[in-house]
């Protein structure tokens, strides 16, 4: 039994074969929904298999332990116009009471984010970061010329910047900027050094950026204690985080004496909260693209249904002479559904390469990857939704080929 199966599977996959090659245009037509809706999927999957790649790079970079406590408003505090914050008095408070932490230092954006910064006739805009020294270790950022910002820097609000490499070009500086002079709304800085390049993340350029000593900053902004700051952090590598952030949720509530029922603030952000965060935007953007392909599939099953009704009327007089021979309906049900099968499956590979196609140009105008990733899943289930496509569109053409009678098929 097991034989006679095989031996009909094979017999009908071969059948199916020529059939298909026989009127390919009306094939690749019949398939179009699948290629368009499995090339949506892997294109999609793709890219979002990339960007995760490439921000997990990127969080690597600037340092997987990393922790950011910042300012938190409520809704029902932005309702009433109110702001949080933490200032830099919260920082050097928590600075000297909290345990477990090897790196902590304090930053704040001045100027807002769009900042001019000028050299000469140049000016751009970018974004204007005052930190301290320790800021280095924890966001590992390295100087690739001049060094970065010295504790002396800090302590003696000197006017000195250390730049992100892009501001180079589009500054139209020296080769090496170190020691030039460039004006930031009007102030004058000194480059003392020149960061490494990070490159483009999502089109962003993450090396249009000046960081500059934080009391310099703040003195500029309008004072040390009024001003907003967040802070970062690394533990030690033997701390617990979870132990550090409740010391430091507790010195914080107790320093503004929070009442049990009154909310925090602020909060902490880390690496891995990020990477959640991301990770949950590309599994919706992936559902969505997987509606989309339940819609293409649907509509690339109906179509192979049809050419299939169609492929039984044209060859009701092949059936006729099959059945004649002593073919049985199982081996007729059986042709018509490999058939229906094969179309499905060709539209499902061609729908892949088409998807790795479409992604490897996104690549190539977005670098924000090293490659195309298409993981192995998701090949398999394109397959399998291709297959089943064919099996559930194509059972209906080949249940009424099979039980066409042989002398009205011949006549």
């Amino acid at each position: 039994m097991l034989v006679r199966l095989l031996h009909g599977i094979y017999e009908g996959g071969s059948s199916a074969i020529q059939a298909i090659f026989a009127h390919s245009f009306r094939s690749a037509l019949t398939t179009l929904g699948i290629i368009i809706g499995v090339s949506a999927v892997i294109a999609v999957v793709s890219i979002m298999e990339g960007l995760g790649a490439s921000v997990g790079k990127q969080l690597q970079d600037l340092g997987a332990d990393m922790v950011t406590l910042q300012a938190h408003t409520s809704t029902e505090k932005e309702m009433l116009g109110l702001t949080s914050k933490i200032t830099i008095d919260d920082y050097h408070y928590l600075k000297a009471r909290s345990h477990g932490v090897e790196h902590i230092a304090a930053k704040m954006r001045s100027f807002s984010m769009g900042s001019e910064i000028r050299y000469g006739q140049k000016a751009v805009t970018s974004q204007v970061l005052g930190t301290e020294s320790a800021y280095q270790q924890v966001v590992n950022v390295f100087p690739q010329q001049g060094r970065f910002l010295s504790p002396s820097d800090d302590s003696k609000r000197r006017r000195v910047v250390f730049l992100g490499s892009s501001l180079i070009d589009k500054l139209d500086l020296p080769t090496n900027p170190v020691g030039e002079f460039v004006q930031i709304n009007n102030e004058w800085f000194r480059v003392i050094g020149v960061a490494e390049a990070k490159g483009t993340l999502l089109g962003f350029d993450q090396d249009n950026y000046i960081i500059a000593p934080l009391s310099t900053v703040a003195s500029l902004a309008g004072g040390q204690h009024s001003i907003g700051v967040d802070i970062v952090f690394t533990p030690k590598a033997d701390a617990e985080l979870a132990q550090i952030t409740q010391s430091m949720t507790t010195l914080l509530r107790h320093k503004y004496q929070l009442s049990g029922d009154d909310p925090n603030f602020f909060e902490f952000e880390t690496a891995e909260k990020t990477r959640k965060q991301f990770s949950d935007i590309t599994g919706s953007i992936t559902l969505v693209a997987a509606g989309v392909v339940g819609i293409s599939l649907i509509v690339g099953g109906i179509g192979i249904m049809n050419i299939m009704l169609v492929s039984v009327t044209e060859r009701t007089k092949e059936i006729g002479i099959a059945k004649a021979l002593g073919a049985t309906s199982q081996i007729i049900l059986t042709q018509f559904l490999v058939e229906a099968c094969v179309l499905a499956l060709f539209g499902g590979i061609a729908g892949i390469l088409l998807g790795y196609l479409l992604a490897s140009i996104v690549f190539l105008f977005m670098p924000i990857a090293s490659a195309t990733l298409v993981p192995l899943w998701a090949i398999w289930l394109a397959l399998g939704f291709s297959f089943t496509v064919g099996v559930v569109f194509g059972i209906m053409p080949a249940i009424k080929a099979s039980r066409l009678d042989p002398i009205d098929a011949l006549r």
